[in-house]
């Protein structure tokens, strides 16, 4: 497949599982998912949105987490839920590209927005008086800008780096959704270079906000270890409890994903992985936020109240 035809040519996603039996229990396992994770994060955003103590930089970042999970598995899961039921199983390379365009810019925008939420914790807790100052809206929505403008940047060189590549005989994707990795594997052309690229692209845009995240909660601990009462560490330590959960299960699986040479790439050890921050994380997130979070808990009963009434 070279690059002067590929654009007529057809992937086939292999899925999680090649054996048939598996393909309807898959379906309703990840249908029930899904339609839970647009749900959780939809309340989410309605009872932060419709409740006036919940307008902080906090709860903005939130609802914007909430929003960018909905879209991110909307990209992925109704497509793996399709092939789930076709015989057929293809995407075109155009829908590949596409595909892999959008996975990319929003899953890097939700560690933008994580790496923000770690930032509005840190001034909450090491500078509380100038907070109102430092987080106003106008800095939110710079940082939300900021965060969708640099994740689409990369999301596009990186698609353009795709294009760039030719492929042999085999187009057969052997993961549910056009990841890079697996669609690297299929090319014939040089894929040093374009892996060396991959890689260092990767450490920097990723690896940036993790490293802004650790950098905050390093200052949030040394300045939390400070506080003479036990009840005033304890307080303090729970406003980031929700927001540490939600960032060891995203990272975890992206640094073990993402961060090893093609030579080690493993089908279903990945795919197994990928799972869990392409659609366990974003249904498992408004869940996390509300159980473990008052404000949300309030704000989730005022809605419902105002929808019951």
């Amino acid at each position: 497949m070279n690059n002067h035809n590929s654009s007529t040519w057809n992937f086939i996603l292999l899925g999680l599982s090649s054996n048939p039996q598996m393909q309807k229990p898959l379906f309703v396992i990840f249908f029930i998912m899904y339609l839970v994770t647009v749900m959780g994060n939809v309340l989410i955003i309605l009872a932060i949105h419709s409740d006036s103590r919940l307008q902080t930089p906090m709860y903005f970042f939130l609802s914007n987490l909430s929003f960018m999970d909905i879209c991110f598995t909307t990209v992925i899961v109704p497509k793996m839920l399709v092939n789930l039921l076709s015989v057929t199983k293809t995407i075109s390379y155009v829908g590949c590209l596409v595909q892999m365009y959008f996975f990319i810019a929003l899953a890097n925008t939700d560690s933008y927005l994580l790496a923000s939420m770690a930032i509005d914790r840190l001034v909450a807790i090491c500078n509380p008086l100038h907070y109102d100052m430092v987080m106003g809206p106008r800095r939110c929505l710079a940082m939300l800008l900021g965060s969708c403008t640099i994740s689409h940047l990369h999301a596009l060189f990186r698609v353009l780096l795709m294009s760039r590549l030719s492929f042999c005989a085999s187009h057969v994707i052997k993961h549910f959704f056009c990841d890079t990795q697996p669609v690297l594997k299929l090319s014939c052309s040089d894929r040093s270079s374009s892996q060396i690229v991959v890689m260092t692209e990767t450490l920097t845009v990723i690896v940036t906000p993790f490293l802004c995240i650790l950098f905050s909660y390093l200052r949030i601990i040394v300045t939390v270890l400070r506080i003479p009462s036990v009840s005033g560490k304890r307080k303090a330590f729970s406003t980031c409890g929700s927001h540490l959960t939600v960032v060891a299960l995203f990272y975890g699986s992206v640094i073990y994903v993402y961060f090893r040479p093609l030579s080690m790439y493993s089908v279903v050890k990945d795919r197994v992985a990928t799972v869990m921050y392409t659609v366990v994380t974003p249904m498992m997130n408004p869940f996390i936020y509300s159980l473990r979070n008052n404000d949300m808990k309030r704000g989730l009963r005022k809605f419902l109240g105002k929808v019951h009434s």
